[in-house]
């Protein structure tokens, strides 16, 4: 079972360096393979396609997509021991592929290499900032840091050029990234604490997307509930600044929300021509 981390480090690789030396057993951030697996299924249809796992660290998600059928699925982390870890547990599934790698640096990765992301969570690990610009955030703006994560920063450090640019520059790298490494109608699978309020602002600045959101209860486990509360596969209604989901689903649901994030080059391009 994972322990609590000090958030300061989420970007660093000496801290999960140090984590997955401690940690043997398997741990997965946010929701596993099972429940979330009907809309994986729905948004990466064909098993032949090449699927990224990003931050994969030592989950067993990429194992339960294999076991689901799919054929290629590459994993990537920033921890070296990690990654060792898992190229040799799966030294005999040649579908599991684990590198080291940085996702604000993907250059080993050709343009269009991938048919779909999967990522829970992961930039905002390398958007966190570290000691005295970490106390001058909450000491200025309050709050918590995690407070700050779920997307304050988003909006409200925008009247702080350098701490904002702090915060979201790795970020933007990362998401930048992953758009370069996907195909023209790949698909970007982002699992988060983060509500559309913040997260959409972050997609619209980045590039070319076309947005869906789906929610999963944060309750389930491997055994999806027998009536979930929400309709995975069903995606909820989007406006621009995300004020309509509250009018959806409420305020503050206990759930993790599900950005399906469609590549479209060609808005990008009409974009560029405009």
């Amino acid at each position: 079972m994972a322990t609590e981390a000090p958030t300061q480090s989420y970007s660093e690789q000496w801290y999960w360096d140090d984590r997955y030396k401690n940690e043997s057993e398997p741990f997965d951030w946010y929701q596993k393979y099972s429940p979330l697996a009907p809309l994986i299924n729905l948004y990466v249809p064909q098993r032949n396609q090449r699927v990224l796992v990003i931050g994969c660290g030592n989950s067993a998600f990429s194992e339960g997509m294999v076991d689901d059928g799919y054929e290629d699925v590459v994993s990537i982390d920033i921890s070296s021991v990690v990654i060792d870890t898992m190229i040799k547990k799966y030294s005999d599934r040649p579908q599991l592929k684990y590198l080291k790698m940085d996702v604000r640096d993907m250059k080993a990765f050709e343009d269009a290499s991938f048919d779909a992301v999967i990522d829970k969570g992961t930039p905002f690990c390398v958007g966190v900032i570290r000691g005295n610009t970490q106390h001058k955030c909450l000491k200025r703006f309050g709050g918590t840091w995690h407070e700050m994560l779920n997307g304050f920063c988003l909006s409200v450090l925008a009247s702080s050029f350098s701490i904002s640019f702090l915060i979201l520059s790795p970020i933007m790298k990362a998401v930048d990234e992953t758009y370069r490494v996907l195909k023209d109608k790949g698909v970007y699978i982002l699992i988060t604490y983060g509500a559309p309020i913040y997260r959409l602002r972050l997609f619209k600045e980045s590039c070319s997307w076309t947005t869906k959101l789906h929610v999963i209860d944060k309750s389930l486990t491997d055994q999806p509930l027998d009536t979930p509360k929400w309709e995975l596969t069903k995606p909820l209604p989007l406006d621009a600044d995300g004020s309509s989901v509250e009018s959806a689903i409420g305020k503050n649901p206990d759930v993790h929300y599900i950005y399906v994030c469609i590549k479209d080059e060609s808005s990008k391009m009409e974009a560029d021509a405009a």
